[in-house]
């Protein structure tokens, strides 16, 4: 079988610094853009199963305040995407 990979513009992998709380949740707390840039997260104020429409790709979708901004991240197999802004 053959296992195709699409390269989409749009999805951004990041690195991501997280905590697992004492109920087992996995909560980001900061992530580095591929620019480099460290970005703290101010709070996540939802999780979800849900599919990126913009990028593709299907996961956990974190809903993040960043610097007064709402973003969603996304872990999807274990790696963490955002959507590129344009």
């Amino acid at each position: 079988m053959i296992e195709y990979q699409y390269n989409n513009p749009n999805k951004v992998y990041v690195t991501v610094e997280a905590v697992f709380k004492p109920d087992g949740r996995l909560m980001p707390t900061a992530f580095v853009w591929e620019n480099g840039c460290r970005y703290e997260i101010d709070r996540v104020t939802g999780v979800c199963r849900a599919a990126s429409l913009k990028c593709g790709g299907i996961g956990m979708r974190y809903t993040c305040i960043v610097g007064g901004h709402q973003t969603y991240m996304f872990y999807e197999e274990g790696r963490w995407f955002m959507e590129q802004r344009n």
